[in-house]
This record gives structure tokens, C-alpha cells and sequence, in this order.
């Protein structure tokens, strides 16, 4: 058990609180304290300062503490896949990633393992780890937690998926995800500063996502305003319209569709209109099943898992 997490014992690193001693029990994100990778890969399809020419070093974790309705990762956010890897794999994970060729490490889904790749990162720069790292998550974290993280972290890539209390209770069972997100995005600023590009790749800084979603434009348009009347230009904004129905979505019927070309450019008009620069939009038809990663793809977990 890694120093942070025995703390208390009774887990309390994201808003859940669930308070499980996860040596022994699962927690709200379906995950023990056994760190389990559901992937890791060279990563095409991020943000273009992310994904540069030859990919995101990404490392899918199993378990999600929001677990959204729409889940488009649900096959390791419900912790249907996953390999279990030792302190020792993990570090070694990261570094062969940089060995392929990987701009940086990308944390996806992070936050319930958050001290124990805390320490795998510390000892995999103490061995040659010199890549930034990003911290990809749903942006449903406490501040306390990213303070394990500080000067181990370079890029932060939260989401912030909703502003209305409403619609967060709706689809994530999450009333305070606003309370918790923006407070969250506030520490990452803090740690990280205005963003800082090394030619075309982003070195350090913060990018929030906003997945549109169909039927709702005035939540993502509050979204936006609130991230640039607090942030200006010290944060980019990446707008995303990737947003695909998963199958089983019956129970929500205003989901259960793409978002349309017109409610996109309702919301990039609205950037513009606020004088928002410092953003990424999506174009053409990106509602596609291949921006869903295959989860059978194991080959270099294999290679750590010999």
C-alpha cells in the first residue's frame, strides 16, 4: 500500500468519499487498491499539442469514479478489463512508452490510483523518464488529491462536462460535480501556470474539455463562459462534438442521438462570440466508433507483463 493511501485507510481520494478500506474492498469506482491497466498505447486521437506525430503514450485505468451514463470507455470504467501490474510494472510501463517513441505519458482515468502512479512516475524519472506527463481525467477530483500529484504532473486534461447541477445528477449521479470540477481546475492552474509549448507540443498547462452533448447548448455554452471569465488565455479549451450513443441508452431518450452539425456551431459561434483564442474544435463526422479504443489491444502491457 503506497504511503498517501494509508492514511486514512478509508479511501477518500475523489468526491465519492466512499471511505471503503480498499486493501480488501472495492470502492464507488469498482477498483481496489491493485492498480489495473486496461490498455497502453501510442494515442492518435488526442488534442494535436497531445497527440503530436507520433502519438500520446497513453495508459488506460480501470475503474471510474463518475461513471456517466454514456460512458463511451465503459468496458474499463465498470472494470470489465484490466490487467494487474506491480509498482515495478507500472514504472516500467511508462518508460517503455517512452522507448516507442511517446510525446508524453497520458494518465486516463487516474484519480482512484492516484498515489501509487504518483510513486511509479517518481521512480520512472529517477530511471531516465523525461517526457511530460499528462493527467487525463473527468475532472471530478478533490484538491487534495492533486496536491500528490504537484511537480509530478506537466499537463493537465480534465474535463469539465457540465455546469448545471441538474444535468450532472442526471447523467453522473453527481449534483457537486461543477463544485468539485471547477475547484479542481483551479489547482491545476496553480500548479501548472499559463500553458508553455515546446515548438508544436504543449510541455506544461492546463487544457479542459467540454464534450457537447445533444440537447444541451446552454449548459455547454455556461461551461465556456465560466472557463473564460475565470481563466482568459491560461487555459485552452478544447470543444468536442465526438459525442456517441452507447446501445444501451433507451433510459435516456434526448442522448440517445449525435449531436447535430447546427448545435455544434451554436456552441464554437458562442466561443467566438465570447473572444475565446486559445481553443481546439472538431471538425467533420468524429461521432465514430473509432474514437473508442479497442480494449483487446494488450501488446505492451504483454511486454511488461512477462
Amino acid at each position: 500500500m503506497s504511503e498517501q493511501m494509508a492514511e486514512g485507510i478509508k479511501c477518500a481520494l475523489c468526491p465519492r468519499q466512499c471511505c471503503v478500506d480498499r486493501r480488501n474492498v472495492r470502492g464507488y469506482c469498482g477498483e481496489t487498491e491493485q492498480v489495473r491497466v486496461a490498455r497502453a498505447s501510442l494515442h492518435m486521437w488526442e488534442e494535436p499539442c497531445i497527440s503530436g506525430s507520433a502519438g500520446s503514450g497513453t495508459v488506460f485505468f480501470a475503474g471510474c469514479p463518475l461513471r456517466c451514463v454514456f460512458c463511451q470507455n465503459r468496458t474499463i470504467a465498470f472494470g470489465e478489463k484490466g490487467k494487474a501490474l506491480t509498482p515495478e510494472q507500472l514504472t516500467a510501463l511508462f518508460l517503455l512508452l517512452q522507448h516507442k517513441g511517446a510525446h508524453n505519458i497520458n494518465l486516463v482515468t487516474p484519480t482512484h490510483f492516484a498515489p501509487q502512479i504518483a510513486d511509479a512516475l517518481k521512480s520512472a524519472k529517477m530511471q531516465g523518464l523525461s517526457i511530460p506527463v499528462v493527467y487525463n481525467t473527468s475532472g471530478y477530483e478533490t484538491v487534495h488529491t492533486l496536491r500528490l500529484l504537484e511537480g509530478v504532473v506537466d499537463i493537465y486534461l480534465p474535463d469539465l462536462k457540465y455546469y448545471s447541477a441538474a444535468v450532472s445528477q442526471k447523467y453522473s449521479r453527481a449534483p457537486d460535480y461543477f463544485a468539485y470540477a471547477s475547484r479542481a481546475i483551479g489547482e491545476m492552474v496553480r500548479q501548472t501556470g499559463a500553458p508553455v509549448f515546446d515548438g508544436e507540443q504543449m510541455r506544461t498547462g492546463v487544457i479542459v474539455r467540454h464534450m457537447v452533448l445533444p440537447g444541451h447548448v446552454n449548459d455547454a455554452k455556461a461551461v465556456l463562459k465560466y472557463l473564460y471569465d475565470t481563466y482568459k488565455e491560461d487555459v485552452y479549451i478544447s470543444i468536442m462534438n465526438q459525442y456517441t450513443p452507447p446501445k444501451d441508452i433507451e433510459d435516456y431518450p434526448e442522448i440517445s442521438r449525435r449531436v447535430t452539425r447546427r448545435e455544434y456551431e451554436r456552441v464554437v459561434d458562442y466561443a467566438i462570440e465570447l473572444g475565446i483564442q486559445n481553443a481546439f474544435i472538431q471538425e467533420g463526422d468524429t461521432a465514430k466508433e473509432s474514437f473508442i479504443p479497442d480494449f483487446d489491444e494488450e501488446l505492451l502491457l504483454k511486454e511488461v507483463l512477462k
